[in-house]
Formats: C-alpha cells, sequence, structure tokens
C-alpha cells in the first residue's frame, strides 16, 4: 500500500538501542504546502471580505479622500468645517506617538476622511438599493423605454462601474416585500376562476373575503414585522418546511437532472471526460472561492442574488427524524466516487496543486480497472439516500409532522408534493372526494401500493445513528460526506440519438434516478458519467435552485470543450504523473440489520423510479427565431401551448405551476406564476371550439400572451400569490389560529408543473459559431400522482427541448400522449400567424 506509506509524515520504532524516527520528507513537503496553500486561502478570504464590505467604494478611493483633506489643510482651506480640530482636541496625550501637532493634525486628518468615506459608501450603498427596488422597466414595452427608466439605468451603471465581485451587490439588494393581502386575494381569485364553476367561485370567494377581512390583519402583521428582521421572509421557512422537513424520497419528488451537450461527444474516452471534467469543476470554484465570478445581471445593469452559490460544493443533506440539515463544510480535497458498488477517495491536489486533467484520468482510469468486488452491503448502500427519510414506525396521526406542501418544484425552481399526512410511499392531501385522483393504471413492474395507517419513516436517520456513528463505517461516510461532489461512473452507455428518440427519454431517466443505489442523493449534486464518455448531473434541490447548477454547468461544459480540449484519440492533453498515490478504497463493516434497511429502502426507491413515465423529445419545426416573428415571449408561446395540449388530453383545465426567479431580492428564490389564467382558457376553447376566425383566435392568444408575461413580471417583483399564501399559513400554525380558506388553498393539487430551464448565462462562446453545443436541458418528476412535470428548454432559434414525466400508476396521464399534444398545440398556433414552413 505506497498511498498508506506516503501518508504518513514520520515513524518511529522503539528498539534496545533507543527510538528510530524516520522522517518522510514528502510527506512533510505536501503537509507544508497545504498549510500554505490554506493560509493564502485564508488571505485571499480576508481581502474579497475588505473590498466586498466596501463596495462600490475601494481602498483607492479612501485614499483620494484622505490625499484631498490634507491637500486642502495644506492650502489653508477646511474642508471639515472645523472637524478636525475637535477630533484633534480629542486625542489623548498620553502616548509620546501623539505628542507633536503634526501627528496629532495627520491622525485626526486620517479619522475624518475615513468617517467621510465610510458615510459616502452608506450614502451610495442606500441610493444603490433604491435605485434597484425600482421595476418599472419590467413592465414597459419593448423599444418603449421612459425617460425615467433611462435616468434610472444611468445611475444604476454609474454607482456599480467599478468591476463588482461575486458578492458585491449582497449588502445593497432590496428586501422582498411582503404584498398586500387584499391584491394576494384578489390574484387568488383570478388565478381560480376558469378552473371553478359559478357556484364553486362563490363559495371560494366568500373564504376569501371572510379570511381578509378576519384572520389575514393578525397573520400579516407578523409576517411584517419578520420583513423588518430577516433578510428575506419567505426563504429560511421555504427551505426547512418544503425541503427538509419533506419525509418522501429524495430522487424523483425532489432532485432533477441536467444533462450534457446532446449533438456533439468532446470524446468517448469515460476516464478522459470524466478527468477535464472535474477539473474544469474546481476551477470553478476557485474561481468562486476568489469571488471571480462576475455576478448574473439582468438587462446587463440589474443584479442577481449569489447567496445560493456558497453551498454549491462541499455540501450534503444530513438526515433527521423531523427534519435535515445542510451541512456546508470549509474547502474539501478530494471526490468520492463510486463505481461497480464500491467507493473510492480520490485526490484532487497534490500539495498545493490542483491535479491536471491527465492526472485525474489516470486515477479515473484505475478505478475502472479495479477488479475489486464489493464489500458485503456496500453495492446498495446509496440506497439509504434513495428511500423515506423515516422507516415504519407506530405512532398516532397526531404524531405526523403537518406539512404545508403545496411546494412545487421545476428546473428553475420547485415541485409539488401536494398533501399534509404521510403514506407508505407517498404525501397525501387531504382533499374533498371530487379533487382525488382517480384509479390508477399500473405500471407491470409497480403493483398497486395500499394504504397504510399513518406512520412515520426513520430509515434513514435511524440507520446512520445505529450503524455510522462510530468507527470505519463513521470515517467511510464522512469521506463522502465532506467530499466536494459525489461522482458516479456507470457502465452503461447513454446519449441522444436523432434517429432514435428513445434514447433521450432513457438518458433522462438514467440521470434522473440510475438504479437508486449508484448515485448519492443526499450530496449537493452527483456528476454522472456514462460509458461512452457521456455526463450528466444529478442535482438535490434544498441548498440552490436549477439556475444556480445551470450556472456551473455553462461554465465546465464550455471550458471542457473550447479550452482543454483533448488529443486526437480521446485522451486528455498533457503527460501524466504515474507517481501519483492509488485512490483509496472506503472500507465498511455493514452488519445484516444495516443490510436489510439498505435492502428496504431500495425497494421503496425502485418502486419509485418505476413508476415514472419519461418522454423527452425534440421539437425541431420552430424555435425562438420563428416565436419571435410571432411578436411574443417565446415563454408566454410555450406556455400558452402547454394549456392547449393539457385542455386535448384531459378535457378540462388544471392548476398549473410555472416557476420564477425572485433574486432581484438579497437571498429571493422562486415564485409561482400560475400559468392558467381566464386570457389563456378563452384562447383554448375557442381553439377546440374550430370555427372561429384566425384574426379574433389572434386576439385571443395576444391577451393570454400579455396575461401571462404580466403575472410573470408580477411574480418578479415579489408580487405574487403563493408564497405570501405558504407563510400567512405558517404564521396561522404558530398561532394555532384555524382558516378555512388557506386550508381549502394548501389543499389544490398541482396537476400540471412546468419550468423553462435557464441557459446562456455564461457568455464564453457564441452559440451562432458552435450551433451544435446544445444542452438538452433538463427534467423532473411529475408533482402530482395524476399530474404531469414538464420542463422545457427553447435551444436556440430553430429547436426546443422538452422533458414531460407522469406516472405509470395514474390511469389519466401518459406522458408519450401529452408530449404528441405538446407537438401539435404549437404547430397549431403558429399556423394561427402564418408563418411560411421555409422560415420554420
Amino acid at each position: 500500500m505506497a498511498e498508506a506509506h506516503q501518508a504518513v509524515a514520520f515513524q518511529f520504532t522503539v528498539t534496545p538501542d533507543g527510538v528510530d524516527f524516520r522522517l518522510s520528507r514528502e510527506a512533510l513537503k505536501h503537509i507544508y504546502l497545504s498549510g500554505i496553500n490554506s493560509w493564502k486561502k485564508r488571505l485571499i478570504r480576508i481581502k474579497n471580505g475588505i473590498l466586498r464590505g466596501v463596495y462600490p467604494g475601494s481602498p483607492t478611493s479612501w485614499l483620494v479622500v484622505v490625499m484631498a483633506t490634507v491637500g486642502s489643510s495644506y492650502c489653508n482651506v477646511d474642508i471639515s468645517m472645523g472637524l478636525v480640530s475637535r477630533i484633534q482636541r480629542c486625542i489623548p496625550d498620553g502616548c509620546s506617538f501623539y505628542q507633536t501637532p503634526q501627528t496629532k493634525a495627520l491622525l485626526s486628518m486620517a479619522i475624518f476622511s475615513t468617517g467621510v468615506w465610510a458615510t459616502g459608501i452608506f450614502f451610495f450603498r442606500q441610493t444603490l438599493k433604491l435605485l434597484l427596488s425600482y421595476h418599472g422597466w419590467m413592465f414597459e414595452m419593448h423599444g418603449q423605454t421612459s425617460h425615467v427608466t433611462r435616468i434610472w439605468a444611468i445611475c444604476i451603471r454609474l454607482l456599480s462601474s467599478r468591476r463588482p465581485m461575486l458578492y458585491s451587490f449582497q449588502t445593497s439588494l432590496p428586501t422582498l416585500p411582503v404584498p398586500r393581502v387584499s391584491a394576494t386575494i384578489r390574484r387568488y381569485l383570478e388565478s381560480v376562476r376558469p378552473l371553478l364553476g359559478d357556484e364553486e367561485y362563490y363559495r371560494t370567494e366568500t373564504l376569501a373575503k371572510e379570511f381578509q377581512d378576519k384572520t389575514a390583519p393578525r397573520l400579516q402583521k407578523y409576517l411584517v414585522l419578520k420583513s423588518w428582521w430577516a433578510t428575506n421572509y419567505v426563504s429560511d421557512w421555504w427551505e426547512e418546511y418544503i425541503y427538509l422537513r419533506g419525509r418522501s424520497p429524495l430522487p424523483v419528488n425532489s432532485n432533477y437532472y441536467i444533462t450534457d451537450f446532446v449533438l456533439i461527444r468532446p470524446t468517448e474516452v469515460q476516464a478522459a471526460r470524466l478527468g477535464n471534467i472535474v477539473h474544469a469543476m474546481i476551477l470553478y470554484r476557485r474561481k468562486l472561492d476568489r469571488e471571480e465570478i462576475k455576478p448574473v445581471m439582468a438587462l446587463g445593469i440589474v443584479p442577481m442574488c449569489s447567496y445560493q452559490m456558497e453551498r454549491m460544493f462541499n455540501t450534503t443533506r444530513i438526515p433527521g427524524k423531523e427534519t435535515d440539515l445542510l451541512q456546508h463544510l470549509g474547502d474539501s480535497r478530494h471526490v468520492a466516487v463510486y463505481h461497480k458498488g464500491r467507493f473510492f477517495k480520490v485526490w484532487l491536489y497534490e500539495g498545493s496543486q490542483l491535479l491536471k486533467p491527465r492526472d485525474l484520468e489516470m486515477q479515473f482510469q484505475r478505478i475502472l480497472d479495479d477488479p475489486s468486488p464489493p464489500q458485503p452491503g456496500e453495492e446498495k448502500l446509496a440506497a439509504l439516500t434513495a428511500g423515506g427519510r423515516y422507516g415504519w414506525k407506530s405512532t398516532t396521526r397526531r404524531g405526523c409532522l403537518a406539512l404545508f406542501v403545496t411546494q412545487t418544484r421545476a428546473l428553475g425552481g420547485e415541485r409539488a408534493s401536494p398533501g399534509l399526512f404521510c403514506t407508505p410511499h407517498r404525501w397525501a392531501a387531504v382533499r374533498p372526494a371530487a379533487s382525488r385522483p382517480a384509479p390508477r393504471r399500473h405500471h407491470p413492474l409497480h403493483p398497486p401500493t395500499q394504504r397504510r395507517p399513518c406512520v412515520l419513516r426513520v430509515e434513514w436517520a435511524e440507520a446512520r445513528q445505529a450503524f455510522f456513528s462510530c468507527g470505519k463505517n463513521k470515517t467511510a461516510l464522512e469521506t463522502i460526506e465532506r467530499a466536494a461532489f459525489f461522482v458516479a461512473l456507470d457502465e452503461e452507455p447513454h446519449c441522444y440519438d436523432p434517429e432514435n428518440e428513445a434514447s433521450l427519454s432513457l438518458y433522462g431517466k438514467a440521470l434522473l434516478h440510475g438504479s437508486c443505489y449508484d448515485r448519492w442523493f443526499d450530496k449537493s449534486f452527483t456528476l454522472i458519467c456514462f460509458k461512452n464518455g457521456q455526463m450528466g448531473l444529478n442535482a438535490e434541490h434544498a441548498w440552490a435552485d436549477a439556475p444556480i447548477i445551470g450556472h456551473l454547468w455553462e461554465f465546465v461544459l464550455a471550458t471542457d470543450a473550447l479550452y482543454l480540449g483533448y488529443t486526437e484519440t480521446g485522451h486528455c492533453l498533457g503527460k501524466v504523473n504515474p507517481v501519483l498515490s492509488r485512490p483509496q478504497r472506503l472500507q465498511w463493516d455493514i452488519p445484516e440489520q444495516c443490510q436489510v434497511a439498505i435492502e428496504r429502502s431500495y425497494q421503496v426507491a425502485k418502486a419509485l423510479a418505476d413508476d415514472v413515465e419519461l418522454y423527452c423529445f425534440q421539437f425541431l419545426p420552430f424555435g425562438k427565431g420563428l416565436i419571435k416573428k410571432c411578436r411574443t415571449s417565446p415563454d408566454a408561446f410555450v406556455q400558452i401551448a402547454l394549456q392547449l395540449a393539457h385542455f386535448r388530453d384531459r378535457g378540462k383545465f388544471c392548476l398549473t405551476y410555472e416557476a420564477s426567479m425572485t433574486r432581484m431580492f438579497r437571498e429571493g428564490r422562486t415564485e409561482t406564476v400560475r400559468s392558467c389564467t381566464s386570457e389563456s382558457s378563452a384562447f383554448v376553447q375557442a381553439m377546440v371550439e374550430g370555427h372561429h376566425m384566425k384574426a379574433d383566435l389572434q386576439d385571443l392568444f395576444r391577451k393570454a400572451s400579455e396575461k401571462h408575461q404580466h403575472m410573470y413580471r408580477l411574480a418578479m417583483t415579489g408580487a405574487g400569490i403563493d408564497r405570501h399564501l405558504f407563510c400567512l399559513y405558517l404564521v396561522s400554525k404558530y398561532l394555532g389560529v384555524t382558516s378555512p380558506f388557506l386550508a381549502e388553498v394548501l389543499e389544490e393539487p398541482w396537476r400540471l408543473s412546468t419550468s423553462q430551464t435557464a441557459q446562456f448565462q455564461i457568455r464564453m462562446f457564441d452559440p451562432e459559431q458552435y450551433p451544435r453545443h446544445l444542452v438538452a436541458g433538463g427534467g423532473f418528476g411529475p408533482v402530482a400522482d395524476d399530474g404531469y412535470g414538464v420542463s422545457y428548454m427553447i435551444a436556440g432559434e430553430n429547436t426546443i427541448f422538452f422533458h414531460v414525466s407522469s406516472k405509470f400508476s395514474s390511469s389519466e396521464t401518459n406522458a408519450q400522449r401529452f408530449g404528441n399534444h405538446i407537438r401539435q398545440a404549437l404547430m397549431d398556433i403558429a399556423d394561427l400567424f402564418q408563418v411560411p414552413k421555409a422560415a420554420r
């Protein structure tokens, strides 16, 4: 074991002649370099903290103020209006250093200048925060910018002219405002109007007005108080109650996936591709630590909140009996790797130097060539992270955690698991009988699940405490949880073949859940490398939303394909260092009781995975280019098409979720856009009836599109519906207040959950120059058992990728059927505008 000897800095042996010391110069050298590297990072963080803390000022601007004060003094001009003299009189005379009048004068001028400089920074920050609170620019028509907005943009540019670091704007971002209850109720009633009959709507309206007049004022006061005290009145509750207290399995229900380039493959050498990708990820982490990444800016001037990036690496979700914990550790120097049922530890550094891609390729190839078998219980160990967060344990219904689970997740935001009380494999909503799912159609491999009395699941939490709290199991588990991220080397090849449409769906399924035991679903993300070099990500959702991991993925893919490159034989560039110590095999001692728990978790996860129907396809007739010719927003175009497709599929409208972001506010995450509006339903009904004039249909479509864009802008500017209701509900639970209106709102299932995948957040290459460098986006599982999950990416001018999910166990849904309806709806809407087929 050469690596074991290299890991020991010194050894000693007791002999009859005394103690014999043996020093390892190489090990001591690595320890020394590691310490130097750690101190460099500390100094960089201190420097960045200072620069970030004084933004939009700078140390240079402080020096300018000091020089101006001193210069004016020598010119006998007192710009301090006597303050320097007062400060000078307050300086004590006890210290000999201050005895000379010149020294006292210089010190007092420096103190005065520092005070002026700090006051100026505070003033500029507050001014910038005030300017960033203006959102009128979002509601102006394209090409019709008002004078107010132009002046506002000039002021923003002037105040942020100095090159910002990643977190420079954090303290200047406005806080998320609490909407007025009356506005939220009004928008809520508008959103449910197309879904309810007249009698149902009247009953809902009565409940809403009663809530607004009697219960809401008290709840709103507490919410406003929290908004004054907390950085964001939503985000901490959202993370805790929607994610960390969720007891259902993470795969399908919470985690989501992101695909690789699908039209090109830089190399088919598995270890080489992984070597480049891992190296690029650590380069990104280095930039992240040094805050060298530019903040994401809307219109190039409005900064987005970057706080979610802090937990991208070195983060693990730790299971608990009632709530999980997000554990974010310091800088990690290794990754954990899974291959053929074995776990390995791969160092990313040699001393203070990051390993080159060629060295990483060699390390991963060593793992691929390792013939050793898995240890007992090791192969399916990761299934513990895929099963329920709890194990079977008798309890009363009262003991079950009553969660607000109107959560909705899409790739840009959240997913929903509607319900209040736990059942064996899902959370069941307490709904009126009319709103419960219809009988299911069962997948051949997934028999019907029998409901049981309410029970708590403590599977992973109890297993972790019982079997992984000491000894070699604890050491091995800590190696995984402290890793920068988790890597899965798969033995199956997956990719997208345009000639075989099913290949994209199989690729998506492999990323979404894999074999249910070959991903560590608790890690912030799992990097997956297939046999043919195709890559992908499976990301945990609690720590951040999809645009954050998308930002990393864009950098990594562009760095891999355009900057690092490969040899003609597909290997990484550079020379290999053969003396590197081999990857370390993690050692486990897993007893039979733990193996039983592992198998039970695996069966739960496998049943869930087998029930998921995923249909992914590339829509080729047109993309963003044609949609622009229709003079509408591409997102609104697709959302209205989804409404038309769903009505054709189910014969009715449903509550629809689209994720939007609130990152223009500090620590903002997401908000819901309720895409099913009265305007979109009017257009859909007119299309289905089939006897309306084309001009009338065009007018209805434009009204629906404008309404959708308006709703999206309201959500982005903090005037959404669902996060406000979510927080009001939580306050009511804390106060022990019962609200029939809130109870009914939270029972509504999201049967259509949608999201657009963000792209081109980093302009590292010109998409027109590299038109085949396209990612297919990503996807997630269905929100409701009898609903659909739809993720889409408008990938350039001429194509759109869709990822549609549903459950085999529902007799009402079929992902492929719905996908075909989406295709037809897009074509039918495009035909309304008589765009020539050649233009498509």
